[in-house]
C-alpha cells in the first residue's frame, strides 16, 4: 500500500499542471512530477492524461524503477523514466517537468545554444545541454524516453544543470520545489522566445556566469510572488 503524501503537496502538483497549461508550457502533452515528501524513492505524477484536466484523484505514485504503485491499477506516462532516472541521479531534485514548449524546440535542433539573456533566466547557467537520443537509441526511435536506459542517458546529459533540451522533442526542467520548477519552466520558454527575437537584431550580450548565478539566487527568494498570480489565474479558469 503506497504511503500517503501530504495533501498540500498533491494540491500544489495539481495546480502546477494547470498553471503550466495556462502559461503555454504544456498542452495536451507533457508532465510534471514531485518527489514524495515521505519516501524519497518515489515520486508523484498524474495518471496518463492531459495536464489541464488533472485533479488530486488522478495522482499516482511511481518508484525509481518506473513502476507505478496504485491500488486501482492505473497507468502513468510512458516517459515516466525521465523523472525516475533524474530523481535517482540527483538527490537534490524535488520536482521535474518535461514539456514541448514551442519556443525552446529550435535550440535543440540548431547550432544556436540556449543561454540566459535576462535576469529572470539566470538559472540556465552558462550553457544548456542538449540530449541527442540517436547516441543511445539509434536513428529509428520515436524520440520518447520510454525505458530506464534512455532515462539514465538523459540524466547523464543533464548532469548538474537545471535544464536540458531534447533534440526534436522539447526539454526537461528540474527544481528543488514545485514552485521553483514551474518558475524555471515558464522562464525557459520566455528566454527562448526573447533570445530568438534578439538573434534577429544582432549580437547578443548574454549574462555572464556570475550574473546568471546571482540573478538565479535572487529570484529563488521571490518564487511565491509569481506562483500566487499564476495560481489565481489557473483557479479562475478551472
Amino acid at each position: 500500500m503506497p504511503q500517503p503524501a501530504n495533501p498540500v503537496l498533491i494540491d500544489d502538483l495539481v495546480i502546477a499542471n494547470h498553471i503550466l497549461v495556462n502559461q503555454g508550457v504544456l498542452d495536451g502533452f507533457g508532465h510534471i512530477s514531485t518527489r514524495h515528501d515521505k519516501d524519497p524513492g518515489r515520486f508523484l505524477i498524474a495518471r496518463s492524461m492531459a495536464p489541464g484536466l488533472v485533479t488530486a484523484d488522478d495522482v499516482v505514485q511511481v518508484d525509481l524503477d518506473g513502476k507505478v504503485h496504485d491500488d486501482r491499477g492505473r497507468h502513468t506516462y510512458v516517459e515516466r523514466f525521465i523523472h525516475s532516472e533524474i530523481y535517482r541521479a540527483r538527490p537534490d531534485v524535488q520536482a521535474v517537468i518535461h514539456s514541448h514548449s514551442p519556443a525552446v524546440i529550435p535550440f535543440g535542433i540548431t547550432g544556436a545554444r540556449l543561454r540566459p539573456i535576462c535576469h529572470m533566466s539566470g538559472f540556465l547557467g552558462a550553457q544548456t545541454p542538449v540530449f541527442e537520443i540517436r547516441h543511445s537509441a539509434g536513428e529509428s526511435s520515436d524520440l520518447l524516453i520510454r525505458n530506464q536506459d534512455l532515462g539514465k542517458a538523459l540524466a547523464d546529459c543533464l548532469g548538474q544543470a537545471a535544464v536540458a533540451l531534447l533534440r526534436g522533442h522539447g526539454n526537461v526542467v528540474t527544481g528543488i520545489s514545485i514552485q521553483q520548477v514551474v518558475f524555471r519552466a515558464i522562464y525557459t520558454e520566455s528566454n527562448a522566445r526573447l533570445q530568438s527575437e534578439a538573434m534577429r537584431m544582432g549580437e547578443i550580450n548574454f549574462l555572464t556566469p556570475g550574473e546568471a548565478e546571482a540573478t538565479a539566487d535572487m529570484n529563488d527568494q521571490h518564487l511565491d510572488r509569481p506562483w500566487q498570480v499564476w495560481k489565481k489565474q489557473a483557479l479562475q479558469r478551472s
